[in-house]
């Protein structure tokens, strides 16, 4: 088994056991560290939370309130699309995904899912590599979202995108940024 196994084999058990009050609070940490940091931007592309994932329901509901532009990943092939919030249906993997029109344009802060993440910024994800293609193409801030016991070091990979920020319960954490 993979060191990247391992370690995305660990977090779920963790993420298993983060339950009830502990998760809920850690989940209204997330939104209020997430909307003190963000709210000059306009435009963000979130992940609907599914699972045991930090929930990004809370951050979606909040940046629609705020006017903002929200859009969502529908996995089409081997790549994912931006589609402007609105109506969902069971996708790939029995996540609820948009049905619209896939968005050409560009998008300030992209929102990624991970299992786990090192202080490069290095995530390690689902293992299918979506969130990696698309990034290569986007000029975007990449913020991934998550809980604190999420951060592990290991060793990354070439085709590995770096975030350039981490935000949980605790805060955000900034790596270096090349764009």
């Amino acid at each position: 088994m993979s060191d990247k196994q391992q370690i995305r084999d660990k977090i779920k058990i963790k993420r298993k056991y983060f339950q009830g009050i502990r998760r809920e609070m850690a989940d209204l940490a997330i939104l209020d560290n997430f909307i003190n940091a963000f709210s000059e931007y306009e435009s963000f592309f979130i992940y609907n939370s599914f699972g045991l994932e930090a929930n990004t329901k809370l951050i979606i509901n909040e940046l629609l309130k705020s006017g903002k532009s929200v859009y969502l990943p529908r996995v089409e092939g081997d790549n994912i699309v931006a589609v402007p919030y609105g109506q969902t249906k069971k996708g790939t993997f029995g996540i609820e995904e948009p049905t619209g029109q896939a968005y050409e344009g560009g998008i300030e802060v992209t929102i990624i899912p991970l299992l786990a993440v090192n202080s490069k910024g290095v995530r390690i994800g689902y293992g299918k590599g979506y969130y990696d293609r698309y990034l290569k193409n986007v000029n975007t801030l990449k913020v991934g979202l998550g809980y604190d016991f999420q951060r592990e070091e290991f060793e990354g990979e070439p085709h590995d995108v770096p975030l350039d920020l981490f935000l949980c319960e605790k805060g955000i954490y900034f790596y270096g940024t090349d764009n």
